[in-house]
């Protein structure tokens, strides 16, 4: 694949870029630090292309709006943070149960609440899991630098186009608003997923009928073909339905085709793990130190290696088991009070001791931090 010339671009910009390249067509949102450029920089460049953006009154408005536009056939997306992403939990939760393909970008503050705008955390990993009720399956992606800001949107957008459901870009502070010199790739050489849509007259469509795939075909509203959408569970046709046989069916048809696909979904970068004795996990911001302090480390002669997450949910176990196993520690550093280190000691369930390493005080994990812990492992 050709690179185009490099250029110093900005994380959330690149997060911009990358929903223009995978076919973007609306946008609603509300302004939001540290997310707002996303929103101004897509207010300039949708409406240039004869897409649609519009400045919704409020989050809650805003992920209704894409819902509505996805499905009437756009490729939708909006981006907040995390008071704006707690808004969105509700209309999260429906486009889940209705199977509605969108893009829902949320570029971490330190909370809870307003907390402090301008500054990072990592505290809505488990939110982006587990924030909407009900049980439903969920896909977050994690970018740690600025190429991934668009590698990741261009690819949320494809899985949340192929596997009907929606997908989280769950970025931070630090990486939204890095500068970085990179070589984007042309949009005409990108893989772009489009949804299949019915292939049979609109007579015949029943909306949540699958051909044996888990995924159904989703035709636009508006294009010819009626159909039901409800927020209650639902038979095939769409309508609500309380019956036993059809209600155990559609749950694990929703969870179904997010593990048939896990091994696409399973989406890690190791480093220097092969001869690892000591073993850190990371994402976002986080991850950049870690890889910092890796190479440092084995300047130093001890043999340190990294799994960087970028796929955080649903969760990459078969990687982790293998990452930690024989090792005498795994440290797990990131700006919270210990949610993604929690999975982890999850899945090694003794095979290794997992550490946490937290910090909440609106500052980032630094390399030297990082180095003077592991040194107690050594």
């Amino acid at each position: 694949m050709s690179k185009q010339k490099p250029e110093l671009l900005q994380g959330n910009e690149a997060i911009a870029r990358g929903a223009l390249a995978a076919g973007c067509r609306f946008f609603a949102g509300y302004p939001i630090t540290p997310a707002s450029e996303i929103s101004e920089i897509l207010g300039r460049r949708l409406p240039a292309r004869g897409a649609a953006f519009i400045q919704m009154e409020d989050e809650i408005a805003s992920l209704g709006a894409c819902i509505g536009a996805s499905l009437a056939g756009a490729k939708a997306m909006t981006a907040t943070s995390g008071p704006g992403f707690s808004l969105m939990q509700e209309n999260l939760g429906w486009a889940c149960i209705t199977e509605t393909p969108l893009v829902l970008v949320n570029v971490m503050r330190a909370g809870p609440s307003t907390g402090m705008p301008t500054n990072p955390a990592q505290g809505d990993v488990q939110q982006a899991r587990w924030g909407t009720h009900g049980d439903h399956p969920a896909i977050v992606l994690c970018p740690a630098s600025v190429a991934q800001c668009f590698e990741l949107t261009v690819r949320a957008f494809n899985l949340a186009e192929r596997l009907r459901t929606p997908v989280i870009v769950l970025a931070d502070e630090v990486v939204a608003h890095l500068r970085e010199k990179v070589s984007l790739p042309a949009e005409d050489e990108l893989e772009i997923i489009e949804r299949r849509k019915p292939s049979v007259p609109p007579d015949w469509y029943v909306p949540f009928k699958t051909d044996g795939g888990l995924i159904p075909h989703l035709a636009d509203l508006g294009d010819g073909y009626r159909y039901h959408v409800t927020g209650l569970v639902h038979d095939e046709r769409g309508f609500p339905t309380r019956r036993p046989d059809e209600v155990e069916p559609f749950f694990r048809r929703l969870f179904g085709k997010i593990r048939r696909n896990f091994g696409e979904l399973e989406q890690v970068l190791p480093m220097a793990l092969d001869d690892a004795e000591v073993v850190l996990i990371a994402y976002g911001c986080t991850a950049r130190a870690a890889q910092a302090a890796v190479r440092q480390a084995r300047a130093a002669g001890m043999k340190l290696g990294l799994l960087q997450i970028v796929g955080l949910w649903p969760f990459p176990r078969r990687a982790v088991e293998k990452a930690v196993l024989g090792r005498r520690a795994v440290l797990v550093p990131e700006l919270n009070m210990g949610q993604l280190s929690r999975e982890v000691k999850r899945v090694a369930a003794g095979r290794a001791r997992v550490v946490h390493h937290g910090r909440m005080d609106g500052q980032v994990i630094t390399p030297d931090e990082i180095l003077n812990r592991i040194r107690e492992f050594f």
